[in-house]
């Protein structure tokens, strides 16, 4: 990685920042001695932004980013299916070329002398395009461009328009504050399969519908702090959507919702050691174009989900926070925070089994007379989450547990995308004087929680899951940055990630993890 920023002021109303990336890799081994298939890569990236100022508080910003990859002979399937050989089968390879560009502008002004005004504007526009081409599909199936389109030569398309707007309100009494916020969001996607069949017609793609998802949203929260000690935040979202899906596939028929997410939390500091807080927030989520309009897998085709409904959860969460200050020695501080939580969901959306029931991977797919899409009609997400830090002038660290159970209150199963419980943990150093710092980090991964989510760890270059077992991986790092002498401005970092070659793969990741890997990182700052 090599990569550039430019800072500058051109004037006392306009700053200008420019910077550029460039990345190259090659494929990385597991800790098992695996070659990851696909996993390298080359890409640049650049970022060009400017900001102009009123000469008072109004403050004016544009910025675009551009970011490139291309790659040849990557996996065709790049999650799911059979994996042999650290790398994903079934389906072959592709060359794939994609290009991410986003431009951003934005004005704000808190207006300083007026507590009516505090306007934030935003509007931006972002663009994804993935080229796909030279497609070669598994041997002895005939998957060709001829026989099947998802072959076939391929420009797939991301287009989104944003804007958002908001204004603050704060009002400040004798014993209170008040800050009212209110707003607006608009987003609009559209997206494309622009397929080069041998036949020169114009198709759709059953796994990638085309269409529009049109978003407004209109949103109110107030925040009321009481004697610097008690902060009360109600708040309100609501929000329509329609999505309307291409003529090139094969559905028809636009879908139209409203959703209605309310919340309240509350956050009480009884004095400069213990805090205690809690909320209750009823959100709704929208199925997207996947979830409604696809007609095929990976193995299997089936019927759009014209009757999906929405996610509906209720979230409950509370906890407490524990703050000390100069224990061991002064400026030192602890901070301890403990939270549980209960999400009872409504028609949460997952795919459905009885669809998902084909051929064997990288034959031809088989019609299932079912929905894509389903609702699961009760569900229920629950846990607790502990987080601890110390910091001091020699010495710091921090860890964090998270332990999370999915299930359906309906069956008493797992959900399988809910992933394991964690406990990481960072202990470090500092020597000030000599401008360095080191430590080690460590993460303790339990199993997934339902046992037919397991894989044997000897199989996991083998076998056809993309699921884990428990694993536990440890980095270290050392970073060197003076503030004073002849190397000041001058930065060196050093790090060995998964030191002890620890064959793992995350939960529902496909491929295996990094093996041993050593990083080393220069970096020079100058100013004039």
């Amino acid at each position: 990685l090599g990569s550039v920023v430019y800072a500058q002021r051109l004037s006392e109303y306009a700053d200008l920042l420019l910077a550029g990336n460039y990345r190259q890799s090659d494929s990385f081994e597991s800790g098992g001695g695996v070659e990851i298939k696909s996993s390298d890569f080359e890409t640049w990236s650049g970022l060009a932004k400017v900001t102009l100022n009123d000469g008072h508080e109004g403050r004016l910003r544009l910025s675009y980013q551009h970011w490139d990859s291309d790659a040849d002979d990557q996996d065709f399937g790049q999650v799911g299916g059979p994996v042999s050989g650290g790398t994903v089968s079934g389906f072959g390879t592709v060359d794939r070329h994609v290009v991410d560009r986003t431009a951003v502008i934005a004005y704000e002004n808190p207006f300083s002398d007026n507590d009516w005004l505090d306007l934030k504007i935003q509007a931006s526009f972002s663009e994804t395009a993935v080229e796909q081409t030279d497609a070669s599909g598994i041997p002895g199936y005939g998957l060709t461009c001829a026989t099947y389109d998802l072959f076939c030569d391929t420009d797939y398309g991301y287009q989104t328009w944003q804007f958002k707007a908001e204004n603050t309100i704060d009002y400040t009494g004798s014993n209170f504050e008040n800050y009212f916020t209110y707003g607006y969001q608009f987003a609009h996607q559209t997206r494309t399969a622009e397929v080069s069949s041998i036949s020169g017609t114009t198709v759709g793609l059953g796994n990638h519908p085309e269409g529009t998802d049109t978003k407004h949203a209109l949103y109110l929260q107030d925040e009321i702090i009481f004697e610097d000690r008690l902060t009360f935040i109600p708040g309100v979202r609501y929000e329509w959507r329609t999505l309307s899906p291409d003529g090139t596939n094969p559905v028809t028929g636009d879908v139209d919702d409203f959703a209605l997410s309310p919340k309240i939390a509350a956050h009480y500091r009884l004095n400069d050691t213990l805090a205690i807080f809690g909320s209750f927030a009823h959100t709704e989520r929208f199925p997207t174009l996947d979830e409604v309009y696809s007609t095929s897998g990976s193995t299997s085709t089936f019927l759009p989900s014209y009757g999906l409904k929405k996610e509906r959860s209720d979230n409950i969460e509370g906890g407490f926070a524990l703050s000390f200050y100069d224990l061991a020695e002064p400026g030192d501080s602890l901070q301890l925070k403990t939270t549980a939580f209960h999400n009872r969901i409504r028609d949460l959306i997952e795919f459905n089994p009885d669809a998902s029931a084909g051929g064997p991977p990288g034959g031809p797919p088989v019609f299932r007379p079912y929905p894509g899409y389903i609702n699961i009609e009760n569900a229920e997400i629950y846990g607790v989450e502990l987080e601890m830090a110390y910091d001091s002038e020699y010495v710091f660290f921090n860890a964090g547990y998270s332990h999370v159970v999915g299930r359906n209150s309906d069956t008493n199963a797992y959900l399988t995308s809910v992933a394991p419980h964690e406990f990481s943990f960072t202990l470090g150093g500092r020597l000030p004087d000599d401008g360095l710092e080191f430590g080690w980090k460590g993460r303790f991964v339990s199993a997934p929680q339902d046992p037919a989510l397991r894989s044997s760890q000897d199989d996991w270059a083998d076998s056809s899951t993309r699921y884990a077992e428990a694993f536990n991986v440890h980095d270290v790092f050392l970073t060197w940055k003076p503030d004073t002498g002849p190397y000041q401005g001058w930065e060196a970092r050093f790090g060995v990630d998964n030191v002890f070659d620890t064959d793992y793969k995350e939960f529902l990741h496909n491929d295996a993890a990094r093996g041993r890997t050593f990083k080393v990182t220069l970096a020079k700052s100058l100013g004039w």
